[in-house]
């Protein structure tokens, strides 16, 4: 996320619709670049222009080559964040909006991601109509992953019941084409979330609620490293998956809906 500009475009009391007009680009572009995305120079030029600040305010110099190249995969490395709580939800939204090709979720409950934007499943769905492939990967809430997860962070069967909750935000997909909702039955390590080339992940602590953990945001380069890695685990995942099939769910064998 492109923090500077967020501030001045704020401070100048100029939105982004604004900004897309001097600049002449889609509304969507200027979202990008408030995600994080490095603008051309005729349009760093002009954004810098019109805002009256320093073109390097707004977009630093990159890393030196040979610095590069002694960091490895680090360059792939955007930001950081304590928790998830930390991730502004301008962040979320601009990255699900300015998706082009894919949306990849990888999650046991993902409960945050409805509750912070009740119209998900309604801007997903919007997404998959423009010729995104959405995919969405919850805990199967009867396997055994989901069980064990529980008992290790000490709540029993109150994850499957928080996966069978968070999964009821999105039964509007499953009639929409190029919307898939899957639910897996494996150890989770990291929960994952893909837009593109952007890719938030949420390592897990042992014992603790993924949302407890730190978040990394990774953009993907152009030689492999962690994005590719991580990019190729998810698919791993997706492919034991099986389709969500909400008949079929019913309550839990203890009884928690």
């Amino acid at each position: 996320m492109n923090e500077r500009l967020h501030s001045v475009l704020a401070q100048r009391g100029i939105p982004p619709e604004s900004l897309a007009e001097v600049c002449e680009v889609d509304p969507k572009t200027v979202g990008r670049w408030l995600g994080g995305r490095v603008p051309h120079p005729r349009h760093r030029f002009r954004v810098a222009k019109h805002l009256r600040v320093e073109e390097l305010f707004l977009w630093p110099a990159p890393v030196p080559s040979t610095q590069q190249q002694l960091a490895g995969s680090g360059q792939e490395l955007v930001g950081t964040y304590q928790n998830r709580a930390s991730v502004p939800r301008d962040t979320w939204l601009s990255l699900l909006n300015g998706a082009q090709e894919q949306i990849s979720v990888l999650v046991f409950s993902g409960t945050f991601f409805a509750q912070s934007n009740p119209h998900v499943a309604k801007m997903l769905a919007e997404r998959a109509s423009s010729g995104v492939r959405v995919r969405l990967c919850f805990g199967d809430s009867k396997g055994q992953a989901a069980a064990i997860r529980g008992h290790e962070e000490g709540i029993g069967d109150t994850l499957a019941a928080k996966i069978r909750a968070s999964l009821t935000y999105y039964r509007p997909l499953l009639s929409e084409a190029g919307c898939e909702v899957r639910l897996h039955d494996t150890t989770l390590y990291t929960s994952m979330f893909r837009y593109d080339d952007d890719l938030l992940i949420n390592p897990h602590v042992w014992g603790q609620p993924a949302s407890a953990n730190p978040l990394l945001h990774l953009r993907r380069a152009d030689t492999a490293g962690w994005f590719d890695n991580y990019a190729q685990s998810f698919e791993a995942v997706w492919a034991t998956a099986r389709p969500w099939t909400p008949d079929q769910e019913g309550p839990s064998p203890h009884g928690q809906d």
